[in-house]
């Protein structure tokens, strides 16, 4: 009697909203198209030794072996896990600390908002011009340091400043979007917790360690596990800046990766490098499923 009763039910829930799973369908179409059929062609690619004039050659897990018997291959990885801690050390606190004391201000909150977000905003061409001045061995902040009696530094050609420079570069550039999102949700912890913090003599220290950290947890969570993915398949400034130099040390897996398709013409191993990628982060998008739902 319950499947009789249900089926009607499901039959009337499709017809009322069939044109709206309607409106739906090309969402799904270009998910598909441009997200899961590049993928599984990748997978397919990965086994083959791809030739766009004389034709694929299966090779079986040739490409893989190739990928992790190529010593650049050990110094990517090793340079990549370099940037993700650095991007963790030096920018994953900066928004969440500008966000707590932009929320903190009586006063030019909405300018400070703005002139946090602006960097953002800027183009990729236009900041990397930027900062190779700004890096420049007689650029300003050399004169800066210079007017302190700090020797001259080269941000971009010493290997041991070389990737905490890129770092930099993008923590400023980047740290605004993020900055407006945990915002937000400090913005949405009930002022009441605040002003009972207030009356039983708790400091700003003591509100934002006992309310507003433990708060914003999950968010907090979230974002990093997103900014290890996003820091993982970091290549744009390492190219555009260094090419993976001096002497390799900015030379990510993912620039390795896109060497690999685009200046040596090896796709097949450029995909197995891919594919491997993609096992890594996929294992840390179901880590973030499975906290997600325990939080829940």
């Amino acid at each position: 009697m319950e499947r009789k009763s249900s089926t009607p039910q499901r039959n009337g829930r499709w017809k009322k909203n069939f044109w709206g799973y309607m409106f739906l369908v090309p969402a799904f179409v270009i998910f598909i198209l441009f997200m899961w059929v590049p993928i599984l062609k990748g997978l397919v690619y990965s086994f083959y030794h791809v030739d766009f004039v004389a034709g694929n050659t299966f090779v079986g897990f040739g490409n893989y072996a190739r990928a992790l018997s190529d010593p650049d291959v050990l110094t990517a990885i090793k340079n990549t896990l370099y940037y993700m801690a650095l991007c963790f050390v030096l920018g994953f606190w900066v928004p969440i600390a500008f966000a707590i004391a932009i929320s903190e201000l009586r006063r030019f909150g909405g300018f400070v908002r703005v002139a946090a977000y602006l960097p953002f905003v800027v183009p990729g061409v236009v900041l990397y011009g930027l900062w190779r001045w700004l890096y420049d061995p007689v650029g300003p902040i050399n004169a800066v340091l210079g007017s302190f009696g700090v020797d001259q530094i080269s941000f971009l050609t010493d290997t041991k400043w070389s990737m905490i420079s890129l770092v930099f570069m993008e923590t400023w550039q980047q740290f605004g979007s993020g900055m407006l999102i945990y915002l937000a949700a400090v913005l949405s912890i009930p002022r009441d917790w605040y002003e009972a913090a207030e009356i039983d003599g708790a400091g700003v220290w003591a509100r934002i360690r006992h309310i507003t950290l433990p708060s914003i947890r999950n968010l907090i969570i979230l974002m990093l596990i997103l900014q290890v993915i996003g820091t993982s398949q970091g290549y744009q400034s390492q190219m555009a800046l260094l090419d993976g130099g001096p002497n390799n040390t900015t030379l990510t897996y993912a620039l390795l990766m896109v060497k690999y398709a685009f200046t040596r013409l090896d796709y097949g191993t450029a995909t197995a490098l891919g594919m491997l990628m993609f096992i890594v982060l996929g294992g840390l998008g179901v880590l973030q499923f499975k906290l997600n739902k325990e939080d829940n």
